[in-house]
């Protein structure tokens, strides 16, 4: 309950972030969506989901974790240890938790979004009717991989573990929250703390899963990774794209090894 009381008291904070901001001089959230993007936008869009770092990073490091015993090894030790949450049962209920705080930072960050007064049910309907099609698309491509894959889970309950949907529900409704976010008039200092904050329910969910025996590590990062692509591919394809600072998160070279980089950039 502790772990939900704060979740949700997270939700919270974002959502009066949101509300005491202004949008920024351009496009309006939901205003300019459109059911029929150009081929060229709709490449664009899968090449920006697909070289986004909470995509690629996510998905090289469940790659990662498979080789040798390292996926069942983390799993075996993450539900018999608990260290973040302390129980099995008490992880469980911190991933559902996790799960509606992000649905509900969305959902609000989308009402919130100043529309203009003459047309704003038609600008709030376009805007979540782009953002359900990625949770729905995200839902239905979550199942699809869980039947053909036919992975069993770390404590043998059911052959459905890859990929965790808890995960993946949870980084397309967090990343679409961030999208939302990017049309507010936000200070440099909470357009930072806010993605930090929407990256850290997705990532806190997947762990909560792994803790709670659900999933291994490679199941949930494959579902962050899933997630989070539809949502950048639905907001940069059908929504015009927010403009300003943005989280960033760069490798490059580095002596003998690579450097991370996390930054704020345009």
């Amino acid at each position: 309950m502790t772990v939900g009381l704060r979740a949700l008291a997270l939700a919270l904070s974002l959502l009066s972030l949101a509300a005491c901001a202004g949008t920024r001089p351009g496009p309006i959230w939901g205003a300019d969506a459109t059911a029929m993007p150009s081929w060229s936008r709709l490449g664009e869009a899968a090449l920006a989901a697909a070289s986004d770092p909470l995509t690629w990073l996510p998905a090289a490091l469940a790659a990662g974790v498979q080789l040798g015993e390292a996926d069942n090894d983390v799993a075996d030790w993450a539900n018999e240890e608990t260290p973040v949450f302390g129980s099995r049962d008490t992880a469980e209920d911190a991933s559902d938790w996790l799960r509606a705080a992000s649905y509900v930072t969305y959902g609000a960050a989308g009402l919130l979004a100043p529309a203009p007064a003459d047309d704003w049910l038609a600008t709030k309907a376009k805007g979540f009717a782009v953002g359900g099609a990625a949770i729905l698309a995200t839902r239905g491509a979550t199942q699809g991989l869980k039947a053909v894959t036919d992975r069993r889970r770390p404590l043998g309950r059911a052959k459905d573990s890859f990929p965790s949907s808890h995960a993946s529900l949870t980084s397309v409704s967090a990343r679409l929250a961030r999208e939302t976010l990017g049309y507010y008039d936000l200070p440099r200092s909470a357009r930072l703390g806010s993605d930090v904050a929407l990256t850290g329910l997705a990532v806190m969910t997947g762990w909560a899963r792994v803790e709670a025996g659900e999933h291994h590590p490679a199941d949930v990062l494959a579902g962050m990774a899933l997630g989070n692509f539809l949502a950048v591919f639905a907001s940069q394809a059908f929504l015009a794209p927010a403009t300003g600072e943005r989280l960033q998160l760069g490798v490059s070279p580095h002596g003998d090894g690579m450097l991370l980089q996390l930054r704020l950039g345009f």
